[in-house]
């Protein structure tokens, strides 16, 4: 029975390595996964995904207009699918992630998503809310702060490091722009 799963975490955890991971594994068991993540961020090139460790592969895109169902279906008219792996799932609309979950249950392929929770201000984005909602299985994916401690939040930091406390949710960047903090350290660099 295929499930819709969400793979979640703070930033430079790892996700997007798992993800390739998965579909590594995959892949040498002659099983056919589809890759997909969001136009939006194009840090490693337009329609790849890849990880801070160097790895990449070819995915397809998707925009926020987007029919996630059709878009998998026309997919699944090519040839199998044996899977499905969306990166930075934190980006879609609420509508995509039931537009997944009509995968999973229409047509039986697994789903799995990775992304972030929370944005640098501590809120839910719209795409992560509803996995968190309706996902079949919830995994978060644990990481570290500089001190060693779990790092759950998100922190924007400008070109000095300073904590930035407002602008848009969605702002594309690595570790220029953000740093994995623990709970604590995000209320004290955030004031709060």
């Amino acid at each position: 029975m295929a499930k819709l799963y969400f793979h979640y975490s703070a930033m430079n955890s790892g996700k997007s390595t798992l993800l390739l991971q998965a579909a590594h594994n995959y892949t040498e068991r002659n099983l056919v996964p589809y890759l997909m993540k969001t136009v939006l961020d194009d840090r490693e090139g337009e329609g790849f995904i890849g990880s801070r460790i160097g790895i990449k592969k070819p995915c397809d895109t998707f925009g926020a207009d987007e029919d996630l169902f059709v878009k998998i279906k026309a997919r699944t008219e090519d040839g199998p699918i044996d899977c499905v792996l969306v990166d930075e799932a934190h980006f879609m609309t609420e509508e995509q992630v039931w537009q997944l979950a009509q995968v999973v249950d229409d047509l039986d392929i697994p789903v799995m998503t990775y992304g972030l929770r929370t944005d640098f201000q501590a809120k839910l984005f719209p795409g992560s809310a509803e996995l968190l909602a309706i996902s079949d299985v919830l995994r978060e994916v644990r990481t570290i702060d500089e001190s060693g401690k779990n790092a759950t939040m998100n922190l924007r930091i400008d070109e000095h490091g300073n904590a930035v406390t407002e602008g848009p949710q969605q702002q594309i960047g690595g570790n220029e722009s953000y740093k994995s903090v623990s709970r604590k350290e995000w209320r004290k660099r955030m004031g709060k």
